[in-house]
């Protein structure tokens, strides 16, 4: 709704409305005089001497008893309408109370109390106020209250219409606004009838009820011109401002950009000097993120509508032991009347005495039970923030708490944003490193016009582990599937063309059955990169093509068309069942061993927090980084390292079982094989923008990059024989102190139940690039086969754990 103001001496848009009100009016104190007469004729009322004394004087001033009266005629006869007055303004309470007299249906008063004259009226007795009201809303309440009143008065009938107004003024002696409830009483106004009361049945009175917010119902019922309203009405002014205005910082606070925006910034400050009456109080605002504090001061220019860009940064370090902390530990507003008399002030405190401000409110905002942030309230005057503001304190600290949240979570959302644009998904270990460097660049951003770029993230002194299941073999059984595949639609082609001969011999029959054969033992020789595509090309434009003439040969023939038609693959076009079969063990294996390795790794982040990357193709590699940089509150030891590389053997033996188990639904008989890659010297890794992914830093760390590629290739020194052997787990080392940790583990492990059998020591071929590495083999207990959740097979382990590597 639009803000309508009364202002003294002029034509305000609140007086305009009056200009369309129908109703003739006429003022009048015959009302008031009847009361005090009525006095008189209850004899015995204590008030009859003094109501004969007032009517005494009353009769003294003819121009005060007829009819209708002219407002100058009041100033000349003031005490009496003062001693009239009295009926309806308690003399003791005249200086407390604001109330006034006012024309009828106008706002203008001819009598108010000094405390109404001071704040709400004119020196001409015009009312002065602000109000959120619609100009045609106003002129419609005005003649239905007017209506309201005829249907009393006239017939008898309560139309029940009541709308409250809420005034605001501007206090002269604070400047501060103030809210008054304004409630009309309308005891004191007559209606006459011109001429015979329009007659209304009982159904136009319950129409009338039905229709009350429809003026012209009531306008054709009940002309206007038909009635007189003659006497005054009465208005009190219940001053409301606490609730209004605890109202109004809610409304404003629900709005996104209340605390980061300038205007709306300095209307929240205004607002809070109107609740706690203090036109010089200022407004803080903080926020916690992290180990760091956003502070929001009355003053500073909002100009990003975000509270990151906009604030004053600290560290949560910087507060210690001042009113800030304290108020936090304590978890309730602390009020110091006088910081000059604060003892053990710290730099905090003596920086707003600095400032000029000796009364400061600070408090804690909390959301969901926890600290997000503090409110705070300053005025240079001693004194003037004490504790009869706590109630205030209380109702507005929650209101404070949503905004902060709100805007912190709009924060969250564009740091999100940021990184997902240019980093995708990160892990949630390394995320606040992230997080870190958006808000960096947002700050950067924020002090130029030009953006900014995302600072390098790099991890140093982190240790790598690297585990590898693979399917053994799975490129050849790719290769034989499709072969047999091709094979097979070659075959069934070959019998279309062979049974189209016998029935009906054609030389072009034979030669194409020849061509079919062909390819048949080129396929079954040798499958070449694009022996598949050829094929198939071959056979729907040679062979398919044909079909519908064949059929006609006989239902020898189309037995043997349809035979080949159902055979193909709906999605391929073309046989697909060896493939089918590979493709649905090769994903059985991968969801088999994905869902364990997701399990195992959710427990294992707990034991020890790490950054973990998986790749699922023809089995699953994983990728670990573990160590102290990567966490943002450090807390990573040896023994976390030495967890994980424990934590990863067990795995490796759960990966193997688990598949084993599952080998009665495959389809085609695949084995796996498992490798471990050990690395006892940290590396770092840093984020590549452009690939959005880690890799390794540094020319040295490339050497474990390419270790990991080309690893699963590895073959015995002097022979043949893979590294990798299915029922079996290979660890790669390249130092003696690694070998000796892990037999260390596979002890334990075999005595678990996990591991069985030698352990063989092992020397590698040659890698390219890559000399000098050896291995441990060893074979997975599948006999006793006891996979358990590792977090108790861990706990059980301290003392190998705890042996020197």
């Amino acid at each position: 709704m639009s803000q309508l103001t009364l202002q003294p001496g002029g034509k305000s848009s609140i007086a305009s409305a009056v200009l369309g009100f129908p109703f003739r009016t006429e003022f009048s104190l015959a009302p008031l005089i009847r009361f005090w007469e009525r006095e008189i004729a209850a004899g015995a009322s204590v008030f009859a001497p003094a109501a004969r004394t007032v009517l005494d004087q009353v009769r003294q001033a003819p121009e005060l008893t007829g009819p209708q009266v002219d407002p100058a005629a009041i100033a000349a006869h003031i005490d009496v309408v003062h001693a009239l007055m009295t009926a309806v303004f308690a003399p003791t309470f005249q200086d407390e109370e604001h109330a006034a007299a006012l024309l009828p249906f106008r706002l203008q008063s001819f009598y108010s109390t000094p405390g109404f004259k001071r704040l709400l009226a004119g020196p001409d007795g015009a009312l002065q106020f602000r109000m959120d009201a619609d100009i045609a809303l106003v002129l419609q309440v005005r003649i239905l209250n007017a209506y309201s009143l005829i249907l009393e008065r006239v017939y008898g009938f309560d139309l029940g219409i009541e709308f409250p107004w809420v005034a605001v003024i501007k206090d002269p002696d604070t400047g501060l606004d103030r809210h008054f409830k304004l409630i009309t009483s309308r005891r004191f106004l007559d209606v006459d009838v011109v001429g015979e009361a329009p007659a209304l049945s009982d159904a136009d009175l319950r129409g009338l009820r039905a229709h009350a917010a429809d003026p012209a119902v009531l306008m054709r019922l009940l002309p206007a011109d038909r009635f007189v309203i003659r006497g005054f009405s009465v208005v009190r002014a219940i001053e409301v401002t606490e609730p209004e205005v605890l109202s109004a910082i809610e409304r404003e606070l629900i709005d996104k950009e209340s605390i980061v925006s300038t205007e709306r910034f300095r209307e929240l400050q205004d607002k809070l000097r109107a609740l706690f009456r203090r036109p010089e109080l200022e407004l803080g605002l903080a926020a916690i993120d992290g180990d760091r504090v956003l502070t929001l001061q009355f003053g500073t220019r909002f100009e990003h509508a975000c509270i990151f860009a906009d604030s004053m940064k600290h560290k949560l370090a910087d507060f210690a032991g001042s009113i800030h902390e304290r108020a936090a530990r304590e978890g309730r507003p602390i009020i110091v009347e006088d910081l000059q008399n604060y003892p053990d002030r710290t730099h905090v405190e003596e920086k707003l005495l600095a400032a000029g401000y000796r009364s400061v409110v600070v408090a804690p905002l909390f959301y969901q039970g926890d600290l997000i942030g503090s409110l705070k309230l300053v005025s240079p005057t001693p004194g003037a923030l004490n504790v009869t503001h706590t109630p205030q304190l209380a109702q507005i600290m929650p209101l404070f708490a949503m905004a902060v949240r709100r805007s912190m979570d709009e924060l969250n959302n564009r740091v999100q944003a940021v990184i997902k644009q240019r980093c995708t998904a990160i892990h949630p270990v390394v995320e606040w490193r992230f997080r870190q460097a958006v808000l960096g660049m947002l700050e950067r951003e924020a002090g130029s016009d030009a953006s900014s770029e995302m600072e390098p993230i790099v991890f140093r002194d982190v240790h790598p582990l690297y585990a590898l299941s693979d399917i053994r073999g799975s490129s050849n059984h790719r290769v034989w599937s499709i072969q047999g595949d091709l094979l097979a639609q070659l075959g069934l082609a070959r019998e279309v063309l062979e049974t189209a001969h016998r029935v009906r011999p054609m030389p072009i029959l034979d030669q194409i059955r020849h061509r079919i054969a062909t390819h048949a033992d080129a396929v079954e020789v040798r499958m070449g990169a694009g022996d598949e595509a050829g094929v198939v090309a071959f056979l729907r434009r040679e062979v398919e093509t044909l079909f519908e003439h064949l059929e006609s040969y006989g239902e020898e023939v189309r037995e043997r068309i349809e035979a080949y038609r159902g055979a193909l693959d709906p999605q391929l076009g073309a046989v697909g069942k060896r493939r089918r079969a590979f493709e649905e063990t090769v994903g059985l294996i991968n969801e088999t061993i994905l869902a364990y390795l997701e399990a195992e790794e959710a427990s294992a982040q707990t034991l020890s927090p790490h950054f973990f990357e998986m790749q699922r193709t023809d089995g699953v590699d994983y990728s670990i980084y573990a160590g102290n940089t990567l966490l943002e509150d450090g807390g990573f030891a040896p023994l976390h390292l030495k967890n994980l590389r424990l934590w990863q053997l067990i795995v490796a033996c759960g990966i193997a079982v688990h598949v084993e188990r599952v080998k009665p639904r495959m389809a085609e008989p695949l084995e796996i094989t498992n490798l471990i890659l050990v690395q006892h010297a940290p590396l770092a890794i840093r984020f590549r923008f452009d690939e959005k992914r880690f890799d390794v830093d540094g020319a040295y760390n490339v050497r474990y990059e390419i270790l990991k590629k080309r690893i699963d290739k590895a073959v015995l020194r002097g022979s043949t024989e893979r590294l990798t052997q299915p029922g079996k787990i290979a660890i790669v080392y390249s130092q003696s102190s690694e070998a000796a940790e892990y037999r260390d583990y596979i002890a334990y492990l075999q005595a678990q139940g996990y591991l069985s059998g030698e352990v063989e020591n092992l020397d590698l071929e040659e890698l390219q690039g890559v000399p000098g590495l050896r291995a441990l083999r060893v074979a997975v207990d599948f006999g006793r086969a006891r996979i358990e959740p590792t977090a108790p097979v861990l706990a059980a382990a301290r003392s190998v754990l705890s042996s020197p590597a």
